[in-house]
């Protein structure tokens, strides 16, 4: 089973995904009180999660096509 999304739905689902979880860090963090090492450690176990799916080739971002991609030259 080889499950691979689009690129523009996976640009959409990693945005969507870095908003959420920004927001909830700093609602919670703040009210819970999260010590600095606390918050860093939650903040790289969040960020390794979409860059395991990005290097499985689950994600295939486009970046919004912000970027040129990388085509040989002749």
């Amino acid at each position: 089973m080889n499950l691979q999304l689009n690129p523009k739905a996976s640009d959409i689902l990693i945005s969507v995904y870095v908003v959420v979880t920004l927001f909830f860090r700093i609602k919670y963090e703040n009210e819970i009180g999260v010590s600095p090492l606390l918050s860093l450690v939650i903040g790289l176990c969040l960020v390794v999660m979409p860059w395991v799916l990005i290097k499985l080739k689950i994600l295939n971002p486009n970046w919004f096509g912000l970027f040129k991609s990388k085509t040989p030259k002749p």
